[in-house]
């Protein structure tokens, strides 16, 4: 299952970037995540390793992931390494500044356990997952803008 979706934010890579790197910022937009925090002492960077709970319909997912790609003001990257609920798991945030303010691109991939019968259960869930994401992105812009 993979979601890409983008929306222009009127406010500079600096004033959203916040949002990808503070836990309580993080909550407030990603409204599917009940848990989101540093598990050791690092926390920025590639490597900075985070753990995540996520309910997005089923049952809640227990997640560790990692910082793959860190890039202030530009692209946090993030990787699930062990977890419940889905066999793998990637995000990519990415700033990009335009005219207006800033890009912001969200893309999500999520592979699901169960073979060819998870390939179709992702393929079904994908159009919820793409709405799900419209709506955080359309937060993060409110509290950005705020």
């Amino acid at each position: 299952m993979k979601v890409q979706k983008s929306i222009d934010i009127t406010v500079s890579p600096d004033k959203i970037w916040p949002f990808f790197v503070e836990p309580e910022k993080v909550m407030q937009w990603c409204i599917t995540f009940r848990k989101y925090e540093y598990t050791n002492k690092q926390y920025y960077g590639v490597g900075t390793p985070i753990y995540i709970e996520e309910q997005a319909g089923g049952p809640l997912m227990k997640m560790n992931f990692k910082i793959t790609d860190c890039i202030e003001n530009e692209k946090l990257d993030l990787q699930m390494v062990s977890g419940s609920g889905v066999k793998a798991y990637k995000q990519c945030w990415s700033l990009e500044p335009v005219p207006s303010g800033s890009r912001f691109t969200f893309k999500e991939e999520i592979e699901l356990p169960f073979g060819i019968v998870g390939k179709l259960l992702g393929n079904v869930m994908e159009g919820s997952s793409a709405r799900t994401v419209d709506r955080m992105l359309a937060t993060l812009k409110a509290l950005a803008e705020a």
